[in-house]
């Protein structure tokens, strides 16, 4: 699994026109999985992201993680995110997990991260066309991969 983690002053997310999700201040999250994940991955990632101290204390050191300030998530699936780029200039999605399976497991993290925060997530719409729209607060944007786990 591959997620990119935005700390957002707010975000949103649109299918057909149609708002799905929204959050004001917390974490909008792209999750892209691939064929050799599972619940493990998931379980792992979604315990990493509970607990980054990605938000500023009292001092403006990043030093508090998003339960402490009460924060949100907006979870979105991303299959680009495992696009290979070596040859030529179309990506190549063979490494992104077949939709059954990306979905299964994009669903699952949804649900650990809620049993996580104590508190439900805001979500896309798994394999639609959405429109994102966040306001970056930082920036402070990373990514995690649960086959690099530094």
């Amino acid at each position: 699994m591959r997620a990119v983690i935005q700390r957002v002053s707010e975000a949103s997310v649109s299918v057909e026109g149609q708002c799905v999700g929204s959050i004001e201040r917390g974490l909008l999250v792209l999750l892209g999985v691939t064929h050799e994940d599972s619940e493990q991955d998931a379980d792992w990632l979604a315990s990493k992201i509970a607990q980054l101290r990605i938000f500023s204390d009292a001092d403006g050191k990043m030093n508090l993680a998003i339960d402490q300030i009460e924060g949100s998530v907006l979870l979105i699936s991303q299959f680009t995110l495992f696009a290979a780029t070596k040859k030529g200039n179309r990506p190549s999605f063979v490494d992104a997990a077949a939709p059954e399976q990306a979905n299964q497991l994009y669903l699952y993290f949804g649900h650990r991260l809620e049993q996580l925060l104590s508190k439900p997530i805001q979500r896309g719409v798994f394999a639609a066309d959405m429109k994102v729209t966040l306001l970056n607060d930082g920036p402070v944007t990373l990514i995690i991969d649960t086959k690099n786990k530094e």
